[in-house]
């Protein structure tokens, strides 16, 4: 059981993952920051309201209300996030990937490495590290 969670959290993409999480996070306050205190206001002026939540306000039965305003400003966050993924990664992703389309089919040849190095070379070459500090750690043995 540990040496499957071993492989599991070895995986590149779980690093990978983790990494996503956490710039994800911090990409988030940046995007609500943005939308409070850039977006809200000027929506909320055209409406003539202090802040985007409270605009656009029906009232219900017992003091309660639907805010569309709070929704519209969710909307304006989640379209603000969706065009910088795709204008910051999606879209240049697309545009390298294109020019190396165009290059594989006009017969240029890629960058040619000398020695490529696998992760299956690094992986085999951390082992003999390990396996060799691991027999130095024990130092000789003595059997009596």
């Amino acid at each position: 059981m540990i040496n499957g969670f071993k492989e599991f959290i070895m995986r590149g993409n779980v690093i990978d993952l983790a990494v996503a999480v956490v710039i994800g996070t911090a990409f988030t306050a940046l995007v609500t920051a943005i939308v409070t205190n850039v977006f809200n206001p000027l929506i909320a002026a055209i409406f003539s309201a202090e802040s985007l939540d409270n605009t656009l306000v029906v009232p219900l039965p017992g003091g309660d209300g639907i805010r569309f305003g709070a929704v519209i400003g969710a909307i304006i966050a989640f379209l603000l996030v969706a065009a910088v993924v795709y204008f910051v990664v999606v879209l240049p992703l697309n545009k390298l990937k294109e020019r190396q389309d165009r290059r594989r089919s006009a017969g240029v040849p890629s960058e040619i490495v000398e020695d490529p190095t696998t992760e299956l070379d690094l992986l085999t070459e951390i082992r003999d590290l390990l396996a060799k500090n691991a027999a130095t750690d024990q130092g000789p043995k003595h059997t009596a």
